[in-house]
């Protein structure tokens, strides 16, 4: 069955994906607008929340239905920097650059490429007319048109990359050495793993690296961890029975006109809650009273286990704080011990709280193992799941299977809008279902191999990730769209299989441009009314949230993104759109669609409804950039392979210089790049500047260029000139910018886009002595909540508890019928400091 006798299928499947997502996203967008005032607390947690610190809050968007949009759109980049952090930031330029891009490649490509490809007289039908498919033979000559396009269109895009991992690699060092970051603790503060026994003692290290403050030798603290994790589970098991106690006393004081003050009076024994020592078969016991005896023991032989902290066995990892940002670099960059594999890996700007505790007794012969272990599950999850996502492939072509599988014919009576549904959304949203199983596993890797911090887990996610988004999404679903397509004509004439694939594989990109959509508007719209997590607000939460904590956590605390899934599915979708940028160009239009909605959509929830998270100093950008060649590489390789079939000589020696020049410029791009990732170049210590690194961060920001204002609020101009001052006394032009961004995006212009707080980040000498020990060594017991009850109740239950565990009954009511109101922060609530 050849596809040309298929009258208008790609269309078809095109207009049903484009009406269905746009109903979905219209829906999505209309329901927002409508509650998006009524629940402020949910839509703005960052302008409303009182859990949020006043340094991170935003002012609460208009109360216009529409003007929100422009406000979002114009936020500024130092706006955006300042409130959301260097790894959101980052997410949304680029965001931005891939826009920017295809809307560039349009501008180049559409004018050439269309009209070359509409008269190329394949008589292909639908959107197949404007793609590659459509040359036929004859006219072989017209690929020079796609081969030379493809020099300017990649090669630039090359250019552009490196203008971004410029600006990206001075901003960074920018503000990492400005006061509000380079004072932090963090910033001060290297971490040694695989170090020999010999150098596990302050001395050691004092005499190895200059300017040394404190050194922490991590220690086996296992059997402590797990107690203090017992004794926080038991502690809030308690604290949700003493609630749910005291909702049984109000519904027994609603039913009957009992009076008293002690709580028996109102629940008899066989009322109060109770719970089993082990999983069905266990002993079952008055949860409060046996949580207030067991929390006793708990207690003593915590507080035992942490006095004896010191004789526990030494780890091979050690935290060591310097005086200073210079003397950390100095020792994170030098070569430490004389064997190898020792005194490595070694990590800077690690936040305590994000530490992985049981990962820093790994020893390097165990990460080698555990790293050919995980990389072999990563490897064999690949090829397993090829199955079902070949599967969601072919059912973007099922139709023409239905010449030989003849029980699927009925596909070919059904109306022309549900044909659409079931080849083009159906597809597509089983290809999203099957994405979302992979992160579990992929972090459980992550964490299995060694990853000493959370942040790190969410590095290694994102290139684990972004293999099966490549490897699933794309290329799977390619080859088993293509073939598919002619499975009948190779079945008769099996000598014809590479010309027929090749010639069927700009037809994929039908799927894709189906799934782009999908992702730009029922995705996008998703995203924005956040309808997952409005069902846990306001249907789930009024089942779930038990006690006062998990009532106020619902409605004041706010997430953080995992960067580790979010940036690579975008990253491969813009992979996707580049590959067949030559092949399909009109991929790229919907391509920058999507990215413009869906820039919208994440914007709004990463400035009102996040807050920044783990900080990895937004590596998470120039890795995505990395892997976003990978749609120049395989757009090439696809390229050269339909040029190879069509046996145009010329066009395939021109694709192969191409091909050669890409790697080229990666590898070399790579190389120089690479050290500014990791470190803080020494030319760039502030005290070499004559700057203390005790100053304050209310550094006076240099002049800006006369452009400047006007594109600092231009948020969807893909190449703005974040500068912050005149080189040399002198102002470049916009064309001087774009061509010399190792001169436009210098550190010292960028600088005014740093982070502008008051004062640098400082830590008390005691909170600076326990930063980097286990938090089990000093771990204490929570401090519990319960609400006030009309009747007295929750005073007696606070007396009782209070015996062994801290407890209070402030800032929280629980009324005659049993509902519980928080209007006040949990006890032990206080902004943590920011190390």
């Amino acid at each position: 069955m050849d596809s040309s006798s298929d009258p208008g299928s790609s269309l078809s499947a095109f207009v049903s994906a484009l009406v269905f997502n746009g109903v979905i996203f219209a829906i999505f967008v209309g329901i927002f607008l409508v509650i998006r005032n009524k629940l402020k607390d949910f839509y703005q947690k960052r302008a409303y929340s009182n859990a949020i610190p006043e340094k991170l809050r935003v002012e609460p968007l208009s109360s216009n239905p529409f003007t929100w949009i422009k406000t979002v759109y114009s936020l500024p980049d130092k706006y955006l920097l300042n409130k959301l952090g260097l790894d959101a930031y980052f997410f949304l330029r680029y965001l931005r650059f891939a826009a920017m891009v295809a809307i560039a490649g349009c501008i180049l490509l559409f004018p050439i490429l269309f009209p070359v490809n509409a008269t190329g007289g394949a008589g292909q039908k639908g959107l197949d007319i404007l793609s590659f498919s459509n040359i036929s033979e004859p006219n072989r000559s017209r690929y020079y048109a796609h081969v030379f396009l493809g020099w300017i269109f990649y090669w630039g895009f090359l250019f552009l990359i490196y203008r971004e991992l410029t600006f990206y690699t001075s901003l960074r060092q920018a503000v990492l050495t400005s006061p509000f970051y380079s004072t932090r603790l963090s910033q001060r503060v290297v971490l040694f793993q695989s170090v020999p026994e010999k150098y596990l003692s302050v001395e050691a290290f004092s005499r190895m690296f200059r300017g040394v403050r404190h050194v922490w030798i991590n220690r086996d603290v296992s059997e402590l961890e797990d107690d203090v994790k017992e004794r926080e589970k038991l502690a809030y098991k308690l604290e949700a029975a003493e609630t749910k106690l005291l909702k049984i006393a109000m519904k027994k004081a609603r039913k009957s006109d009992v009076a008293g003050t002690n709580i028996d009076d109102y629940v008899p024994p066989k009322k109060r809650p109770m719970h089993r020592l082990k999983f069905l078969i266990g002993e079952k016991v008055d949860t409060i009273n046996y949580a207030r005896e067991t929390l006793a023991e708990f207690d003593e032989k915590i507080s035992l286990e942490q006095l004896q902290y010191n004789e526990l066995p030494t780890l091979n990892s050690v935290f060591v704080e310097f005086e200073s940002q210079d003397y950390a670099q100095s020792a994170y960059q030098s070569l430490s011990c004389e064997k190898p594999r020792f005194m490595t890996p070694r990590y800077t700007g690690i936040v305590p709280s994000t530490i992985i505790w049981k990962n820093l007794k790994t020893r390097w012969y165990q990460m080698f193992v555990q790293n050919i272990v995980t990389n072999a599950i990563i490897v064999f999850l690949v090829i397993f799941w090829a199955i079902p996502v070949a599967f969601v492939g072919a059912l973007s072509n099922l139709t023409y299977l239905t010449d030989k599988v003849t029980f699927l014919r009925f596909i070919l009576n059904m109306p022309h809008f549900l044909y659409g549904l079931v080849t083009a959304l159906l597809p597509t949203i089983l290809l999203a279902i099957l994405m979302m199983l992979l992160p579990i596993i992929l972090r459980k890797c992550a964490i299995y191999q060694g990853a000493p911090t959370t942040a790190l887990v969410e590095y290694k996610v994102q290139g684990s990730y972004f293999a099966f988004q490549v490897v699933q999404v794309f290329i799977v679903v390619t080859l088993t769209s293509s073939a598919t397509s002619v499975v009948t004509q190779i079945i008769s004439d099996p000598s014809s299989a590479t010309s027929l694939l090749a010639s069927n594989l700009p037809k994929a990109s039908n799927f894709f441009i189906c799934y782009i959509i999908l992702q730009g508007l029922t995705v996008a719209g998703g995203s924005l009314l956040s309808y997952v997590g409005l069902i846990l607000y306001k249907v789930m939460g009024f089942i779930l949230d038990s006690t006062p904590r998990k009532k106020w956590a619902r409605l004041n605390v706010v997430g953080s993104t995992a960067w580790g899934t979010v940036f690579p599915i975008y990253t491969n979708l813009f992979v996707i759109a580049m590959s067949y940028s030559l092949i399909s160009p009109l991929i790229l239009i919907f391509l920058a669609g999507a990215f413009v909605v869906l820039y919208l959509a994440y914007c709004y929830n990463l400035v009102y409804n996040s807050v920044p998270g783990l900080d990895l100093q937004g590596l998470h950008y120039p890795r995505a950039l990395y892997q976003s060649l990978t749609g120049v590489y395989l757009g090439n390789v696809c390229m050269l392979g339909l040029v190879s079939v069509g046996k145009n000589w010329g066009c395939i020696v021109l694709q192969v210089v191409n091909l050669v020049v890409v790697i080229f410029v990666h590898i070399y791009m790579k190389n120089s790049f690479a050290p500014l990732l990791e470190a803080v170049p020494k030319s760039l210590n502030l005290s070499k500047k004559g700057i203390s690194s005790k100053a304050t961060a209310d550094m006076s920001p240099l002049p800006k260029v006369v452009d400047s204002e006007s594109e600092e609020t231009d948020m969807m101009q893909g190449y703005k000139t974040e500068t912050g001052s005149e080189t040399d006394g002198k102002t470049m032009t916009l064309l001087q910018k774009f061509i010399r961004p190792d001169l436009a995006y210098s550190v010292d212009r960028l600088r005014y886009l740093m982070p502008q707080l008051l004062e640098p980040v400082s830590v008390t000498p005691d909170q600076a002595e326990g930063a980097y020990q286990n938090p089990a060594i000093t771990a204490k017991a929570p401090f519990l909540w319960i609400p006030r009850d009309p009747r007295g109740l929750s005073a007696i239950e606070v007396q009782k508890s209070s015996a062994v565990i801290g407890i209070s009954d402030e800032g929280a009511e629980i009324d005659e019928k049993g509902n519980i109101v928080s209007y006040g922060l949990p006890p032990e609530y206080a902004e943590p400091p920011v190390f």
